[in-house]
């Protein structure tokens, strides 16, 4: 399976879980969310199974595990690594006048 950029999911039950893969939206699925009936949460899980199948691509089905977990309010956003605030500031920096 397929890597891609780490999703930080936070539960309704206050957990969290980082999904990195298609196994690991698998298993997040399986945890606490608001509507498990949702057209969107029931598409994830069919895509996510799917491609663990070998019959949908990874990408597609991430893609939708994503999706929902944005329409669900679980998805944590992202906050920028050190090294690109790093560079926020020197970029600012060089664009300040003399």
């Amino acid at each position: 399976m397929s890597r891609f950029l780490p999703l930080t999911i936070r539960f309704i039950s206050g957990g969290t879980m980082m999904v990195t893969t298609v196994a690991e939206a698998r298993k997040a699925l399986d945890g606490t969310w608001k509507n498990k009936e949702a057209p969107a949460y029931l598409d994830a899980v069919r895509l996510v199974d799917d491609a663990i199948a070998g019959t949908c691509r990874p990408a597609v089905a991430f893609a939708a595990f994503k999706k929902v977990a944005r329409e669900q309010g679980l998805l944590k956003s992202a906050q920028p690594s050190a090294a690109l605030t790093m560079l926020d500031e020197l970029w600012s920096r060089s664009k300040a006048p003399p």
